[in-house]
């Protein structure tokens, strides 16, 4: 292999666009980071919004850019985008030199498993861990010329090609519960099927907090769930974890129970809030910046968590933030005032079968798509070490 190399600072440096006259009450594209897709870096739904609503962490960047994650767990949140928009200041605004490096296959490169296990040794920060950038921009990518930039870009765009028909037959079964929910339940906000007005205090017997005990990467005898093991969507991502030491006295405190459900109190902003229902036998920790709740007799955790999962669940919960700067927080109390319907429970049971019938069929389909991934990962670590 006879390719140059040279550093990602002199290759593709942060350039975002320094002006755009654009008027106050004219709508821009804002982009967050909950609304890009882990690994494929699509756009889930793009939010316009009028310019003075952008506020002052963001920056403006264009076609010509890629946009990178610094913020972990999301260093594979690579984008490329296709029009101008403001971004938050947690994606990087990268501006390639078009005469020296393809848009895509950088963006390739900054997803693969090589580099995302590389860059993962340099994350610092405790609260929120972030990309040592000076680290970063001295990292030298691989630079085959432009036209073996542009072959291996092909090859790994049909093997993405295949790798998101997968991804977008599990996608389809997500949309069809949140379909499912609506039909069920009604709009929570119309309330057509005049379900009793109350708060998700009246279906739980408890929120507590999660321990704060320091984890360790290997030793400990429980896993213990962070915030970044909860997704946007209300799933679980077991990569990652650390584990921890518990007393007998402390595990009936912070241990997991099968159908408990899992509140993110302390992220950003945009990921406060994320939830999702503990359907594990294993037995595993929750740490302090998560809740675990348990329903009463009228209460289920699918249907309580397929709520603040909904659009009005995030609306609801981005409402409670939206004056908060950094870091956001919403404590135990908070978390159960939220106003809720109070549909009967045999029809909130009937949500649970039907969410755990489909996600039984949705795990066969993820052992089809993770054949799918393992042959693209393959391949990306083949095409950066120059044997394709």
């Amino acid at each position: 292999m006879n390719w140059s190399f040279d550093s990602l600072g002199r290759v593709c440096p942060a350039a975002p666009i320094k002006r755009v006259d654009t008027r106050p009450e004219e709508d821009v594209w804002l982009l967050n980071l909950d609304q890009v897709e882990s690994q494929s870096g699509n756009i889930l739904s793009k939010m316009r919004a009028p310019y003075s609503e952008a506020g002052n962490s963001t920056h403006w960047f264009d076609e010509r850019h890629v946009l990178y994650s610094k913020l972990r767990p999301y260093l594979n949140k690579v984008v490329l985008p296709d029009e101008q928009g403001l971004a938050t200041t947690e994606l990087v605004p990268l501006l390639p030199d078009p005469k020296r490096l393809n848009r895509k296959y950088l963006v390739y490169y900054l997803r693969s498993n090589q580099f995302v296990n590389w860059v993962n040794t340099q994350v610092a920060g405790a609260k929120m861990p972030r990309v040592s950038m000076k680290v970063f921009w001295e990292h030298e990518i691989p630079l085959p010329p432009l036209p073996e930039q542009k072959r291996i870009t092909a090859i790994l765009d049909k093997a993405d090609a295949i790798r998101r028909k997968r991804q977008q037959s599990i996608q389809l079964a997500d949309d069809f519960l949140r379909a499912v929910f609506l039909d069920m339940f009604g709009d929570p906000v119309t309330n057509p099927k005049g379900w009793e007005d109350g708060t998700i205090r009246d279906l739980v017997t408890e929120a507590k907090y999660g321990s704060s005990q320091k984890a360790h990467v290997t030793d400990g005898q429980f896993p213990i769930l962070r915030m970044g093991n909860i997704t946007y969507e209300g799933g679980w991502n077991f990569t990652d974890l650390k584990h921890v030491d518990l007393s007998e006295k402390d595990q009936p405190k912070y241990l997991l129970k099968k159908r408990d459900l899992v509140f993110n109190r302390t992220n950003s902003k945009e990921l406060v809030g994320k939830t999702a229902v503990f359907e594990s036998d294993d037995e595993m920790a929750i740490a302090g910046y998560l809740i675990r709740v348990r329903t009463n007799d009228i209460g289920n955790p699918y249907y309580i968590s397929a709520y603040l999962n909904s659009d009005h669940g995030k609306r609801t919960l981005q409402g409670m933030c939206k004056s908060i700067v950094g870091m956001a927080n919403i404590n135990a109390q908070e978390l159960q005032n939220i106003q809720i319907l109070l549909p009967p429970k045999t029809l909130q049971d009937d949500y649970e079968k039907l969410v755990v019938a489909v996600r039984k069929r949705v795990f066969k389909m993820n052992m089809f798509s993770n054949d799918s991934a393992e042959l693209f990962s393959s391949l990306s670590q083949k095409a950066f070490a120059g044997k394709l």
